[in-house]
């Protein structure tokens, strides 16, 4: 007998590209007014199931029973109007339409052939109140932000009746509070009995709003879990086919010697950095965290020679170094990976040959009197991608169509291939799923292995316990504590020196004796 409570039921759906098994007998239920999370890896099958569920594709074999009804979803529009609405990353909006335009777009009220515009505002307006948003139903689409035309897709979705809201990685280019804002909605619309289909890379939002996760590995189901089975262990252990204990490499304790490599004197911006003092071993992983803006990408900015400085010296080595920009710092050993690799580190139109390259492409043998090696160049980037495993068709294909995860061992391969002393990297694993993170943790392990210093600027509180040997605290522009002893390596230590919980601590040792860091 059907359970009542299965809104959709998913059976044995598979999808067979040319040469590609992209699903295989995938089989769950979604239930209503439930938020289900799906995730898995870049190549899990995720956006190819969501794809059928929302019209834009045709399953190979298989059945989907909605409402107890065997449905054959004939495009797009059929799903629309059966209640099933797919929210892209990229979002089906025209920006120099007004909000109600789009919300109404296609289902246009109109008597005698005129449309009744007025009537439309005022519905669009009722709808935009039930999601709490606060722009009028006459403002222009292009002038509002991701997240309010987000909600302007969501208010077309319940004009459609949707009963099912399919959204592909909504928070990927949201801030944190917009994120918390549009989980808030999502449990409004859960509450209305709507069920809405997610899909996230990022685990710990997957944790806070998922009644159900269902987890797929290469095309495959793997399982789902619900209610207080939900837990970041089984779901990483299903995701990438090994525990979460194995998710982060064996990082050694961090040694005393040679303190005074890598040396951060003053720095300051009168802005958003006061004062930054700290020092680095050779081979040491040092994380920089904090809350939303303490200052860390601007203190990494200010160290690479981005960004007017008023103060700060950089020594390498015992070396002091002269940087006024980002050439200077890269003919001393120092990468920098930024937190935004598509706007601000890689060149998306290029190859990902040119891509790994274009710091090297200068210099012998990759160029000879300023006359690029072709093969010599095809030959550096080949052993780059695969030693990197970039998963990529070829080395010529543009790295804006790569996903995410590989876009970023792109960006990584670059700086290694000029063998950096130094390596800055914000936010290196943002965006990306759990098997590339496994992946760059894994090099970082490598790098710290043969030498390279590591400054990890993040976030992810998980990410900066697991892979550090020293931790430094941000809080308001200015370094507030050292965090070396690895017992003390725990998420509410962190948050209570970086939400001023804790007493400032700024004794940090970084030449020699101890001084004082963080003081204005």
């Amino acid at each position: 007998m059907a359970d009542a409570n299965v809104l959709l039921q998913i059976n044995q759906v598979s999808k067979q590209y040319p040469g590609v098994q992209a699903l295989q007998d995938v089989t769950f239920a979604i239930n209503r007014g439930e938020v289900h999370a799906v995730v898995g890896e870049n190549g899990a099958g995720k956006s190819t199931l969501m794809k059928i569920l929302s019209g834009a594709e045709s399953m190979t074999s298989g059945e989907l029973v909605l409402e107890g009804r065997v449905t054959q979803l004939a495009g797009i529009k059929e799903a629309i109007d059966l209640g099933i609405n797919l929210i892209s990353q990229e979002l089906n909006i025209t920006p120099d339409m007004t909000v109600y335009e789009n919300i109404f777009t296609g289902s246009e009220l109109a008597k005698y052939g005129i449309l009744n515009r007025k009537a439309m505002k005022e519905s669009s307006e009722r709808l935009l109140e039930s999601l709490g948003a606060s722009f009028s139903p006459e403002a222009y689409a292009g002038d509002l932000s991701i997240a309010e035309q987000q909600q302007v897709e969501i208010a077309r979705a319940l004009r459609h009746n949707g009963n099912i809201l399919i959204m592909d990685e909504p928070t990927a280019s949201l801030s944190d509070r917009e994120t918390a804002r549009l989980l808030d909605v999502i449990r409004g619309l859960r509450d209305r009995g709507i069920s809405v289909i997610f899909i996230s890379h990022r685990l710990p939002e997957v944790l806070q709003i998922a009644d159900a996760v269902t987890v797929l590995r290469d095309g495959v189901y793997i399982g789902t879990m619900r209610g207080d089975e939900i837990n970041e262990r089984d779901m990483v252990r299903w995701m990438i086919g090994r525990a979460l204990s194995d998710y982060y490499p064996d990082i050694p304790a961090a040694g005393s010697s040679q303190r005074g490599y890598f040396v951060a004197r003053g720095f300051d911006d009168g802005k958003g950095v006061f004062n930054a003092s700290f020092s680095v071993s050779k081979g040491e992983i040092l994380a920089i965290t904090g809350l939303v803006g303490a200052g860390r990408t601007e203190l990494g900015n200010l160290i690479f020679g981005i960004g007017e400085k008023q103060a700060g010296d950089l020594y390498l080595d015992g070396k002091k170094l002269d940087i006024k920009d980002p050439v200077d710092a890269i003919s001393y050993g120092i990468g920098y990976v930024p937190e935004d690799r598509r706007a601000h580190g890689l060149f998306l139109e290029l190859s990902c040959a040119h891509n790994i390259v274009i710091n090297v492409a200068h210099t012998e043998p990759i160029s000879r009197r300023n006359v690029l090696d072709l093969r010599k160049l095809k030959e550096v980037a080949e052993e780059a991608v695969a030693r990197r495993n970039i998963q990529t068709p070829d080395i010529d294909r543009e790295v804006m169509y790569l996903s995410g995860g590989n876009q970023q061992k792109v960006l990584l391969a670059r700086w290694l291939e000029v063998r950096p002393k130094v390596l800055i990297l914000d936010e290196p694993t943002r965006g990306i799923d759990v098997g590339a993170k496994s992946e760059i943790y894994q090099l970082i392990s490598e790098l710290s292995a043969a030498g390279v210093t590591i400054i990890l600027i993040s976030s992810d509180l998980p990410e900066v316990i697991g892979m550090a040997q020293r931790i430094l605290v941000m809080r308001e522009g200015r370094l507030v504590a050292e965090i070396s002893n690895r017992e003390e390596f725990t998420q509410e230590n962190i948050l209570a020196y970086a939400s001023g919980i804790k007493a400032p601590d700024y004794s940090f040792e970084y030449v020699e004796g101890r001084q004082n860091c963080g003081t204005a």
